[in-house]
């Protein structure tokens, strides 16, 4: 008898399913940011330039992609190591210019994302969507709350662009498209108005949406954030204000929460089953925060695998969590940053799967028995389990992988200026 074999038997005295968990995991969508393959630079704006909007990575490890196709290249290969269904996830600095013609934000059209729809396309790609609120001129250092009327215009017809550019995507690669609303706007001291940047950001997200679009294919978020760099004393977008805003829109908006935009004694596990007991659909960025939103690689952490936990538990797979992936170390090998994290979340969910539902225990207030297997679970032959989920969707098991990523660093990143 196979290792799977037994690991089968042994989760299936505990009233579950292996073959369905598997089933079920390989039709869930995650999407797998571009970002991380060079470091937020994109390729609108000069890459020299610092980054901004409370967006720093750290690191210059060799190999950064500089071009689209460089880009591409490099996504082909984290694409063939990770198991399961993947989605793109582009922020709009990643438009592609060709023949010397260049657009600024507010001016973005469809077209200048074909090579990314032909590109998901060829790989059966569905494809998530940002509006890049960062590391721009116009940036004064605020976006959609500032009090300048011609900085708040340019960055409201840059949403309302992407909106039409996330109904493109949507439409050509027959998925639907979350595009996400996040901006770094606040300050770094104490201010002096803190409802007026709220207004007029709420204004502004008010006059984005105005934008037709058929929620059925594009599914904007709002985004929340405590603080970062430059905005230590004031964020326009909290969670209060993000979710109020999301609440008050349903009809055309969902939340989106990301677990490195909280104070660090708060879990987006525990919120998880707070939203979804009043919205019927929200969305996650998983990443790693140490300390505050530093967007370290995903491990297969307590936290992860509570979110996870929490996605299965309360239904999330059946369309009511949208998943993707955010973060970017340029301190590593980028591909193996990428990899790792996306066979972390994949790792996460099958746990997730794998467990049985205890909660009669709960409510019987059988709290012994409750916590005494929850960990047993702990040694269960999860790793059997996961080689053959691996094995079925054709991609390397744990041990196997990293060394395509060496011979492709050798090989390629190196090579690069």
């Amino acid at each position: 008898m196979s290792c799977y074999e037994k690991a089968k038997e042994r989760y299936a005295a505990l009233g579950v399913d292996v073959d369905a968990a598997i089933a079920k995991l390989k039709s869930v969508p995650v999407s797998l940011h571009c970002w991380q393959g060079d470091d937020v630079r994109g390729f609108d704006t000069d890459p020299s330039k610092p980054l901004t909007g409370g967006i720093q990575t750290t690191g210059n490890y060799p190999g950064r992609a500089s071009t689209p196709e460089e880009l591409m290249a490099d996504l082909v290969v984290v694409l063939k190591l990770c198991p399961g269904t993947k989605k793109m996830n582009l922020h709009a600095c990643y438009a592609i210019f060709e023949d010397g013609e260049w657009a600024d934000r507010d001016k973005l059209e469809p077209k200048h994302f074909a090579k990314w729809v032909k590109f998901c396309k060829e790989r059966g790609l569905g494809c998530d969507f940002n509006p890049t609120f960062f590391s721009h001129p116009k940036c004064d250092p605020l976006t959609l709350s500032s009090p300048n009327e011609e900085t708040r215009r340019f960055w409201i017809d840059h949403g309302k662009a992407c909106i039409r550019i996330a109904e493109y995507l949507a439409e050509e690669l027959g998925q639907p498209c979350v595009m996400n609303i996040w901006t770094g706007d606040g300050f770094k001291d104490i201010p002096a108005d803190r409802m007026g940047p709220r207004v007029r950001y709420k204004e502004s997200l008010d006059e984005i949406l105005s934008e037709p679009f058929d929620f059925n294919k594009v599914k904007p978020c709002v985004e929340s954030k405590v603080f970062g760099i430059g905005v230590e004393a004031y964020t326009v977008g909290s969670a209060e204000f993000s979710l109020s805003y999301a609440a008050m829109n349903k009809d055309k908006c969902i939340p989106l929460m990301d677990n490195g935009h909280y104070h660090p004694t708060e879990v987006v596990s525990d919120k998880i089953p707070a939203l979804l007991a009043f919205f019927p659909e929200i969305a996650l960025h998983v990443t790693r925060p140490i300390r505050w939103d530093s967007d370290h690689v995903v491990l297969l952490d307590d936290e992860t695998k509570e979110i996870c936990k929490e996605i299965v538990r309360c239904g999330g797979l059946d369309g009511r969590v949208d998943i993707a992936l955010d973060y970017f170390d340029a301190s590593i090998n980028r591909l193996a940053a990428w990899t790792v994290g996306f066979r972390n979340v994949q790792k996460a969910l099958l746990l997730a799967l794998l467990t049985p539902d205890y909660t009669a225990l709960q409510n019987a207030d059988n709290w012994t028995e409750l916590m005494v297997l929850q960990e047993e679970l702990k040694t269960m032959p999860f790793g059997a389990v996961w080689k053959q989920y691996c094995r079925e969707c054709g991609v390397p098991a744990d041990g196997e992988w990293f060394a395509a990523v060496k011979e492709y660093e050798r090989s390629v990143l190196k090579n690069r200026a």
